[in-house]
């Protein structure tokens, strides 16, 4: 030992101290390499535990090793091995900050448990407000934008005037635009959230914020993961999130124009999508009334994915939150998408009172709503490359096309399959940095990091058969069988709305489809097949062509009828008809009928007929028992 202790003390200085230094650097690097490499949950677990015993297994060799190479004053062979400790203490380092970096990302991509609130109070540009004024607020005593953060702008600002109450926010907003009230509380998004509304095209341009407040609170909408890992099957749920700025901390409410629900399976990596019409008229989960799909997105995430849980009879394992704001970023970070581009019916945008000349291309707003030197144009369509701000016009775009909404809903899902196809092709470490950065700013999730991470194995195997060039995943897309439906809002005499009611033997087929891929349901195995080489194979849409049972009925419209046609429609439908005989002291009066015409009822003309089938008809004249 004597012996050992007198050669340690001829060793040089430096190297004695470069050999301590680098057992104490290995050790503390190793366990923060080791606790990070832990934490990879369900990622090649062999490997990793291999990498950790080998890691041991080095620093016993570099201490033993290193030692009698010093003894031997064979310091080249040392600095040599110092040299490969250094590179491995290196990658531990490396490795760590990489995982840190991806932790650091999924947790951005999460769900936030706190999220910023906003209300404002609105009224018409050339409205002036005074003590008599009258203000409406949603009667939810539950809304955190609507009512709570709405009582503390009228407390902070000490308003006295009059508050009406209204049950939802489409019949505030027509109540503003008739005049009936001066001003509304309603979410400080609610340019996003309404412009899309025909009728509120303008609400940027017609409306003034008076008062706005902000809050950070926790997120009322934050719904827990399923306890479902990746490698089962799933259904997740894509709602789009239409905003004018990145991110989705302060989106607590949104447009709800893109709802998508997708299966996967991660054994038979097929995937089903159905895209859910904007104008779709289903049951708001959290108001139990029929409107419109995308209304549910105004009461938060767990409204939405209540309504579509509802309407399928699927559970929504898990959501994402995509900002189509930061589509762009991706898109651009991807160096654009491949997307075969669909010939449009017209190339002029005429809706509402607006008019804009395409000039023979696809045109459509910019990613911040804007027209005139901001257009964003596509020349011609057809299988071609496309930009950021072109991706997002062409998802966004409906008005060029004479299926509008539909047309809009198989244009986002081209756009979401490009995307994908084009990220599961990243081979340059430099533009998977640029996609994470895009992706964790703009898409949120209810999935955990734990659940996040089990996808590895799946989507080894889906870049193994990318590499290898074969069709690794089907998508079999859908198709909602839908037709119009004029729908009376209630707000007055003669305002409806244009909505869209689906055929039910439409949606059970489609989901149908989706519950063989969640293996809910044992499909049914064709074994005769039969081809026509003079007619091409197309490939099976879910719900396409399924044109049976109508999901919605609405009244008709007996205003202007004699008494005979509308007591011979009550017999026919079975509803029972009350006859109200009135003169001109009644405010449905009209003067342009004649006797025994009808010249209002209620449920008002298109209606949809549900609950009680009891029509109030007011009759022109007198009963004949009166006469």
């Amino acid at each position: 030992m004597k012996r050992v202790k007198r050669r340690l003390r001829k060793i040089n200085g430096f190297s004695k101290f470069l050999y301590l230094f680098l057992i104490i650097f290995y050790i503390i690097s190793f366990l923060f390499f080791a606790a990070h490499i832990i934490s990879l949950s369900g990622i090649e677990t062999v490997i990793r535990y291999l990498v950790l015993i080998a890691s041991v297994l080095y620093l016993l060799y570099y201490v033993k090793v290193g030692l009698k190479i010093l003894i031997k004053k064979k310091y080249f062979s040392y600095y040599i091995l110092s040299f490969v400790t250094i590179v491995i203490i290196a990658v531990f380092l490396i490795s760590s900050t990489a995982i840190n970096f991806l932790f650091s990302m999924l947790g951005n991509i999460k769900e936030q448990r706190y999220i910023t609130y906003s209300s404002n109070l609105i009224v018409l540009k050339d409205n002036k407000i005074n003590k008599k004024s009258v203000f409406a607020m949603i009667d939810d005593k539950d809304d955190i934008e609507g009512y709570i953060l709405a009582k503390k702008i009228i407390k902070n600002n000490r308003l006295k005037q009059e508050i009406k109450e209204y049950d939802d926010y489409l019949s505030m907003l027509y109540a503003l635009y008739e005049k009936e009230v001066d001003g509304i509380f309603i979410s400080g998004n609610y340019k996003t959230i309404y412009s899309s509304e025909s009728d509120f095209a303008d609400i940027g341009e017609a409306t003034k914020v008076l008062y706005s407040i902000k809050e950070r609170r926790i997120n009322k909408s934050f719904k827990k993961s399923s306890s479902k890992r990746l490698t089962e099957p799933f259904t997740v749920l894509v709602m789009g999130v239409d905003s004018e700025y990145e991110g989705l901390d302060a989106n607590a409410v949104f447009n709800g124009d893109t709802l998508i629900l997708a299966t996967f399976n991660p054994k038979t990596y097929n995937v089903t999508l159905v895209s859910f019409p904007r104008d779709t008229l289903v049951k708001i989960a959290c108001r139990n009334r029929i409107y419109k799909i995308n209304s549910s997105a105004g009461y938060g995430n767990s409204c939405v994915i209540d309504t579509v849980e509802n309407l399928t009879g699927i559970k929504v394992d898990y959501y994402v939150k995509i900002n189509f704001k930061g589509v762009v970023d991706l898109v651009e970070s991807l160096g654009g998408i491949e997307v075969d581009v669909e010939k449009p019916h017209t190339t002029v945008h005429s809706t509402g009172g607006f008019y804009f000349d395409c000039k023979g291309r696809i045109c459509e707003q910019d990613s911040l709503r804007r027209w005139g030197k901001y257009t964003v144009y596509i020349d011609k369509p057809g299988y071609q490359t496309l930009n950021g701000e072109q991706a997002l016009a062409y998802a966004r775009c409906r008005h060029l096309y004479a299926s509008q909404d539909l047309a809009r809903n198989k244009h986002q899902q081209d756009v979401i399959v490009a995307i994908a196809q084009k990220a599961l092709k990243i081979r340059n470490i430099n533009e998977l940095k640029k996609v994470i950065d895009a992706i964790s700013k703009n898409i949120s999730t209810n999935m955990n990091t734990n659940q996040l991470l089990s996808s590895y194995g799946s989507l080894k195997e889906m870049i193994l058969n990318i590499i290898g060039e074969d069709d690794f995943i089907s998508i079999q897309r859908s198709y909602l069988e839908t037709y119009p439906i004029t729908v009376d809002i209630g707000i007055n005499d003669i305002r409806n709305r244009s909505s869209l009611g689906y055929y039910k033997d439409s949606l059970d087929n489609i989901v149908k489809h989706m519950k063989i891929n969640l293996n809910i349901i044992e499909p049914k195995i064709i074994k005769t097949f039969s081809m026509d080489i003079n007619n091409p194979y197309e490939m099976i849409i879910a719900g396409k062509d399924y044109r049976k049972n109508k999901t919605y009925e609405t009244y008709k419209n007996l205003i202007g009828a004699k008494k005979e046609e509308a007591l011979s429609y009550c017999d026919e439908y079975g509803f029972n008809c009350e006859t109200i005989y009135i003169d001109s002291a009644s405010q449905y009066y009209n003067d342009s009928y004649s006797e025994d015409t009808i010249a209002y009822h209620i449920p008002k003309p298109n209606s949809l007929i549900e609950g009680n089938k009891t029509i109030k008809l007011y009759i022109i004249g007198k009963k004949e028992s009166d006469i």
